[in-house]
């Protein structure tokens, strides 16, 4: 069974051979191939290289087009700075200013950063044959919103003045709509959603203010026959209520969260993924602790689920780390969900 057919199993609830590895590299994909974050996140062809030797060498069954939440601010008018260590440096078009006029019409075709991506996901399509799984990747609404706004005039926004709020993350909603269809075009079978910014708000707020913006996106994503995953970094126990009401198909869980909570709150029909400590569990742990871990998390989520950590595999996580996480494991190891 290839990972794309194993992925697509999954998520459908079809029978499958072992449970999807769908771990998050960036930094460390880079630096297995002897690269560097800046090549990484500049250059489409370093990114498609390093995605396919990590899924080749540690039995990963999706390639990612995720580098950095900047693709679409550039479009918008940022200026980036790549950093050969750590992820790019953006400014924020709208910082001193509440002025929709002040930034340029992205187009996913045209803008450099965002079209490197849609030719990262097609050279996936030409090279892998359709044996992983391709993740596109767009910015959520109130994400996108606060890298123009910058992150701390953002929030100020949401309490303040929720009208431009709102505005604004329609203005950046038409750009993310746009951006994910263009990668579905090109081959990805999935989009992932980053919205980090929304686990530092109310259950309010979000449900109010950022959640309806977020449901159209997944709805145009899903019309356009792709899956959708969302990744909000952090606690997000307060905002179940809300996400569950998205319909995504797959709900990344970070080390924070139970999940058995997130389980009983999203149902049977949403992937969890998740939800070992990046740093203290994987990058700080042994080989037979982090499979013990594996094995933990997928009996609290029970199917469907795929092999991850709470985030990011951190730059510097020994090798046979990374293969401990990815090391196979039966279905039959969860007898609390048997939905697969």
């Amino acid at each position: 069974m290839t990972g794309y057919e194993r992925y697509i199993r999954m998520i459908k609830k079809q029978p499958v051979d072992i449970v999807p590895r769908t771990p998050i590299l960036m930094q460390y994909a880079a630096e297995f191939i002897g690269s560097d974050y800046a090549a990484f996140a500049s250059d489409y062809k370093v990114l498609v290289e390093a995605n396919i030797r990590c899924a080749e060498t540690f039995g990963i069954d999706q390639v990612s087009s995720i580098s950095d939440p900047y693709r679409e601010t550039h479009g918008f008018g940022s200026e980036i700075t790549y950093v050969k260590n750590g992820t790019p440096r953006s400014t924020h078009p709208l910082a001193s200013q509440k002025d929709l006029s002040l930034l340029k019409k992205p187009d996913p075709y045209k803008s450099e950063r965002m079209f490197d991506r849609i030719k990262a996901i097609s050279r996936y399509k030409e090279l892998t044959k359709d044996n992983y799984s391709i993740l596109g990747w767009v910015e959520g609404p109130a994400a996108e919103a606060a890298d123009l706004r910058d992150t701390s005039n953002f929030l100020f926004d949401l309490i303040d003045d929720p009208a431009f709020t709102v505005e604004l993350m329609e203005h950046c909603l038409k750009t993310g709509i746009e951006f994910a269809l263009a990668q579905i075009d090109s081959g990805a079978d999935t989009i992932g959603i980053g919205d980090a910014i929304a686990s530092q708000v109310s259950p309010q707020i979000y449900e109010e203010l950022i959640q309806p913006c977020e449901k159209k996106l997944v709805k145009a994503i899903k019309n356009a026959g792709a899956f959708v995953k969302l990744h909000i970094c952090g606690d997000i126990n307060h905002l179940l209520p809300g996400i569950s009401d998205l319909g995504v198909d797959i709900l990344d869980v970070d080390h924070m969260n139970d999940l058995r909570k997130v389980r009983t709150a999203m149902g049977s029909g949403v992937v969890l993924t998740g939800n070992i400590d990046p740093a203290a569990g994987v990058l700080y742990g042994t080989p037979d602790a982090i499979y013990q871990k594996v094995l933990q998390c997928y009996k609290e989520a029970g199917n469907p689920y795929f092999v991850n950590a709470g985030c990011e595999i951190p730059s510097g996580t020994p090798e046979q780390n990374l293969k401990a996480l990815c090391n196979p494991v039966s279905l039959s190891l969860s007898s609390d969900h048997k939905t697969v």
